[in-house]
């Protein structure tokens, strides 16, 4: 999704407040190749293809879904979908039970005002090749009226489908019915407060204990505790500009964290250790949070201040 001016330039100043992401697990992380991918929005590590991420661009680039090597970042496997429509802005792509990717077309440029959404559901190809493949399209409504998200989760046991809103301040969990309709309307209903975070997207780890959701200045990690979340802390995001994305890795070892832009980078950190009575952020605080509640917005206050002070300067020095 494009971003205003201001908006992107914090998420470049807010680097400044990051910690260098670290190697973790042997995964030294990937530069995303193709050229036909330009606004990664969504990243999803497959089961059965180790060392596979699925991605997709979100908006102008039609149903297409693809399939990036994480050794080379090269595209190994394009998967044109069918049966969808035409999709308007997709924003989020998760790995389900049964190794079925679920695509989540919930974005809103419109600022929430959509009468209803898309998921799109299809089996992740046994073979990594260029295949077209028929979706199952849901329609989706929020029972407390329409919102802009980019954050789409399937639990990994009980396959139910969540979604986390983007606002300004707190979003929240939404809960789909326990199984998706093809042929009616399915309504998310609210629950979970998640604090703080304007939410680009989520991901559960895959033993479906702990959710993870970025926004473009940090993540936070929270107990799942079937769906009535408890946070745990906030988590350190490696600085790649217009942070859109995160996955767990296959193993739940490593968060995976992806950016917009050509030739885009994706990047490792540990993921929160979920031993019972761990600490769940390996690094406290996190360097993009300044205490819990409200790190994001003023990180994202300085670094708007500070573009605003460099774009006031120049124009003063244009004057003279």
């Amino acid at each position: 999704m494009r971003r205003p001016f201001a908006v992107l330039a914090a998420a470049l100043l807010a680097g400044a407040f990051a910690v260098p992401a670290a190697a973790a697990d042997g995964d030294d992380g990937f530069t995303i190749k193709d050229p036909r991918i330009t606004e990664s929005s969504g990243l999803a590590a497959s089961r059965q293809h180790p060392g596979i991420y699925w991605t997709h661009n979100d908006s102008d680039d039609g149903a297409h879904l693809y399939a990036v090597d994480s050794a080379t970042g090269d595209t190994v496997a394009t998967i044109t979908m069918t049966g969808v429509g035409t999709p308007r802005d997709v924003e989020a792509i998760s790995v389900g039970p049964g190794n079925q990717l679920w695509v989540g077309d919930i974005g809103d440029n419109l600022g929430g005002t959509w009468p209803h959404v898309w998921i799109y559901r299809l089996p992740e190809p046994e073979e990594l090749r260029d295949l077209t493949v028929r979706a199952t399209q849901y329609v989706v409504k929020y029972q407390d009226g329409a919102r802009d998200a980019e954050s789409l989760v399937v639990h990994p046991k009980t396959g139910r489908v969540y979604i986390v809103d983007k606002q300004d301040g707190d979003s929240r969990l939404y809960e789909g019915p326990a199984e998706l309709s093809a042929s009616g309307t399915n309504v998310f209903k609210p629950g979970a407060t998640v604090e703080n975070l304007q939410a680009t997207d989520a991901t559960l780890a895959p033993d479906g204990s702990t959710l993870v959701v970025r926004s473009y200045f940090g993540a936070a990690a929270y107990d799942w505790n079937g769906g009535d979340l408890k946070k745990t802390g906030r988590l350190s995001v490696p600085f790649l500009g217009q942070g859109e994305s995160v996955t767990y890795t296959a193993d739940g070892s490593t968060l995976m964290y992806g950016a917009e832009g050509a030739e885009s980078s994706v990047e490792p950190e540990d993921a929160p250790r979920d031993a019972e009575g761990a600490d769940k952020s390996p690094s406290g605080e996190g360097s993009s949070a300044t205490g819990e509640g409200g790190g994001d917005y003023k990180v994202g206050a300085l670094a708007v201040a500070a573009v605003l002070a460099v774009a006031l300067g120049f124009r003063r020095l244009r004057r003279r």
